[in-house]
């Protein structure tokens, strides 16, 4: 058989992720945090693109200008209503390439024999041998800086100190140490005997408790700092596994001491610091901030709108587009600018339609859940994502990135918008609704935390209370909730609270 070439024509289709569309995902799953710093790129990338400040004049809500007219001045928000620019503050050396101390001088007067400007150089202290650095705030110092110069200070000996530079690198971010100090003696060729002896003096150092070796020895370094260790206070040391149990009348027994002082000596333990490093802990901490909020009216319906003080708000500016386009005179340019027209523009729509996406899958979270928003977390609904997609016409993949990463404020509190998805659990009535795992996590909870404490609730009692409230559980799923939320099997709560009530 004979190999020839020929042609075949077939038609077929075929889904192609465009970069547009490809951007349009990426800008969907974003917070609003990260929104703004994407658009923050794309301003830096795009000549076009502006960012409308916030004493500007507003806009009000609406779709984007898909016909790209503008009003006179060039400027395009997202919901399409042209801007007025704003005019910059008139300044007489706005644009000198000059400093303001050849424009002005200290012992020179101003216009009309007005007093000249103050400068840096007439500030108070600026002639006593500080600089502006000088005047500058200290930033917060981390836990190795304020570890360095102790032992600058506390450590002559340039052996020690280097040790100490070691046991300092060793620190993690609580303030322990390893327990093997054979790599430290092998890295530096000395003996462990000398590196002990140096780790004595560092664990000396402030806050007490760091170089600790397990959290026996953090304690009872904060105690020998206050000259509070004595045999009753190391023996609970010793037996912190008996405190953990909550056994008090053996860890009483052991440390040979009465009810008065052991009461005592607990209120001290709990004062101490089990983590003394995280003091130093600079990073800074990110609080949520909510990308939608709800609020109730006064008639009983419900207010969705979103945190437009987070949202980023670009302008397309088509006065420059028109200039810059006017001047171009190769291909290449010409081409590149209307590539960055059609990446504005289509940022623009992007982000309108985000946040129409948005506001379609809370508008629908919030009419399902209207029960929790109004009663609480045992009114909360079993919920799938393709309940959602169903309702408001809309893939489900597409309601997942909507969800991920969002918060949402209500009068309840701020949750995440993947907290309202919950698996449901059957009913015990024929037909019934079914109900939420997380509202009988809630009502296990509750059970538990009301029990009688001299006899306390099993699994196999949590299962029949709750199938009397129509939930239809197995006594494994009411374990693994209970372990899931930390609490103790019922022969541990009994235990504990026999230890308790002989501890006082």
């Amino acid at each position: 058989m004979a190999l020839t070439p020929k042609l075949d024509l077939r038609l077929g289709q075929s889904l192609v992720m465009t970069p547009q569309l490809q951007q349009a995902i990426k800008l969907l799953q974003l917070s609003n945090l990260e929104l703004s710093a994407y658009v923050e790129t794309e301003i830096e990338q795009n000549p076009l693109l502006e960012r409308e400040s916030d004493d500007g004049p507003g806009t009000s809500d609406g779709a984007a200008n898909e016909t790209g007219q503008s009003a006179g001045n060039g400027l395009e928000a997202i919901d399409g209503v042209a801007v007025e620019p704003v005019a910059a503050p008139t300044d007489p050396v706005a644009g000198l390439d000059s400093d303001y101390d050849n424009l002005w001088s200290s012992d020179a007067a101003g216009p009309g024999g007005a007093a000249p400007p103050m400068s840096w150089r007439d500030a108070p202290g600026a002639h006593d041998g500080e600089s502006l650095g000088d005047q500058t705030p200290a930033g917060p110092r981390d836990l190795r800086a304020h570890l360095v110069d102790q032992v600058t200070m506390e450590l002559d000996d340039p052996v020690d100190r280097v040790i100490a530079a070691h046991l300092i690198e060793m620190l993690d971010e609580a303030g322990y140490i390893s327990d093997d100090l054979t790599p430290i003696a092998q890295r530096l060729n000395c003996e462990v005997e000398r590196i002990e002896r140096t780790l004595d003096r560092v664990q000396r150092f402030d806050p007490p408790g760091l170089f600790a070796r397990g959290l026996a020895e953090c304690l009872a370094l904060q105690l020998r700092d206050r000259n509070r260790l004595d045999p009753a206070m190391r023996a609970l040391i010793d037996n912190l596994d008996l405190l953990a149990d909550q056994d008090y009348e053996t860890l009483r027994a052991r440390c040979g001491v009465d009810d008065e002082d052991f009461t005592e000596m607990l209120a001290e333990i709990r004062a101490l610091n089990p983590k003394p490093g995280l003091a130093f802990d600079n990073e800074p901490i990110h609080t949520v901030v909510p990308d939608i909020f709800l609020r109730a009216r006064a008639d009983g319906e419900w207010v969705i709108e979103l945190n437009n003080e987070t949202l980023p708000r670009v302008l397309v500016n088509r006065s420059y587009y028109t200039v810059v386009n006017r001047q171009a005179r190769t291909r290449e340019e010409r081409e590149y600018i209307a590539d960055r027209l059609h990446s504005a523009n289509w940022l623009v729509k992007s982000l309108d339609q985000r946040a129409n996406t948005i506001m379609r899958v809370a508008t629908e979270l919030v009419r399902q859940q209207g029960d929790f928003f109004r009663h609480g977390v045992r009114h909360l609904k079993p919920l799938i994502m393709r309940d959602i997609a169903a309702a408001i016409d809309m893939h489900e993949s597409t309601v997942s990135r909507v969800i991920n990463n969002k918060y949402m404020a209500t009068p309840r509190g701020t949750y995440e918008l993947r907290y309202f998805f919950t698996n449901a659990i059957a009913s015990t009535d024929e037909g019934g609704i079914g109900h939420s795992s997380e509202a009988v996590r809630h009502r296990i909870r509750d059970l538990i935390e009301g029990e009688d404490p001299e006899d306390p609730l099993s699994d196999d009692r949590l299962v029949a209370l709750l199938k009397a409230d129509g939930i239809d559980i197995a006594r494994r799923t009411v374990a693994k909730y209970r372990e899931a939320m930390r609490l103790p099997s019922s022969l541990e709560r009994r235990r504990r609270h026999r230890r308790a009530r002989g501890g006082r």
